[in-house]
């Protein structure tokens, strides 16, 4: 089979969103890793059943990838609430907010992704919201507008979000508690690979564990993913397991090195090394340079060069470590006299 017909098997298939909802654990027991934090929270959602009231507000943050979805479910299955998702971007008007507070039931949990992306507007009328479970209503226009003020349900708000440092200090300040997810190590990540195998009835040997672990940026998310396209490269061969050759040769297709690498990483650090000496230099230039957004250099990219010492950020720009010279097999500006 050749290589062309190969890269088409190990994309992202469609059955893939079923098969996320498969793998996704469902109780703390089953979360592997973020010990402190689930600790944390099977204390207080054990405390808030013994007062008979929901548990206080909640801001999960960090990279993309690392659970803050999933642990919105298991709280509310650890809670034993219903749940009711939204994102950011969908909340345009106050209108569109209000619907929801007010379709809650008592106790239930209102998740909202991305929070960042919340409008100002949108998160004055949650204040209120949050503080007092009431809600404000404006009537009318200019000098003849009144407020009602309307009675909600007691609600938890689960807000996640990759940019904390977007979200107003007011509006930080009304969560009662703010949870960093951090990446895994690597012994966590095989762990995951090797559930979400006897998950999906996948017979592999250790080693290929061990390179998928390697390869998955410290991410659930993305371990998941690689190990979905190596059983796919091993299916379509008709092997009978997922051996660490399979492994290699799907990493190979998908052109991700053995540290997790992706050609848009590569392309950020050879962008500094060749064209800037190794830094400094802004995020505006490097998103110019290899034309994407800065906004998904710095929230997809960023974090991960950064937890493994490729680069670092000053107050001039972005900086290429020597690690990153070494990686890449470049020269570091102390070693060419």
């Amino acid at each position: 089979m050749d290589n062309k017909k190969l890269s088409s098997v190990v994309k992202s298939q469609p059955e893939d969103l079923i098969l996320d909802q498969t793998l996704r654990p469902l109780r703390f027991s089953e979360f592997i890793g973020q010990e402190k934090i689930k600790e944390n929270l099977k204390i207080m959602i054990g405390a808030a059943k013994v007062r008979k009231e929901p548990f206080e507000h909640i801001l999960l943050y960090g990279p993309s990838g690392l659970g803050k979805t999933t642990l919105a479910h298991i709280i509310a299955n650890e809670a034993g609430s219903n749940i009711k998702f939204t994102s950011g971007a969908a909340l345009e008007k106050a209108g569109d907010i209000a619907a929801i507070l007010t379709n809650l039931q008592e106790g239930e949990i209102f998740f909202i992704d991305e929070v960042h992306r919340l409008n100002k507007l949108i998160e004055e009328v949650l204040y209120p919201a949050m503080e007092n479970f009431k809600l404000d209503i404006v009537i009318g226009k200019g000098p003849s507008a009144k407020t009602i003020q309307i009675n909600l349900p007691r609600f938890t708000l689960i807000a996640a979000t990759t940019r904390i440092a977007l979200l107003s200090s007011p509006f930080r300040s009304r969560f009662g508690v703010h949870y960093r997810l951090d990446f895994y190590n690597h012994a966590n990540i095989e762990k995951i690979v090797e559930r979400s195998a006897r998950i999906l009835s996948i017979k592999a040997d250790q080693k290929a564990f061990e390179l998928i672990a390697g390869a998955s940026r410290y991410t659930p998310r993305i371990a998941n993913k690689l190990l979905k396209r190596s059983r796919d490269l091993a299916q379509i061969r008709k092997e009978g397991g997922l051996t660490a050759k399979t492994v290699k040769e799907t990493l190979e297709l998908l052109e991700i090195d053995p540290v997790g690498l992706e050609v848009t990483d590569r392309r950020i650090l050879e962008t500094i090394i060749n064209n800037f000496n190794g830094g400094p230099v802004g995020l505006r230039t490097i998103a110019a340079s290899i034309a994407e957004e800065e906004e998904t250099i710095q929230e997809v990219f960023e974090p991960y060069l950064m937890q493994i010492g490729f680069l670092a950020r000053t107050p001039k720009g972005r900086i290429a470590t020597k690690s990153a010279f070494e990686h890449l097999k470049l020269k570091h500006q102390s070693e060419l006299v």
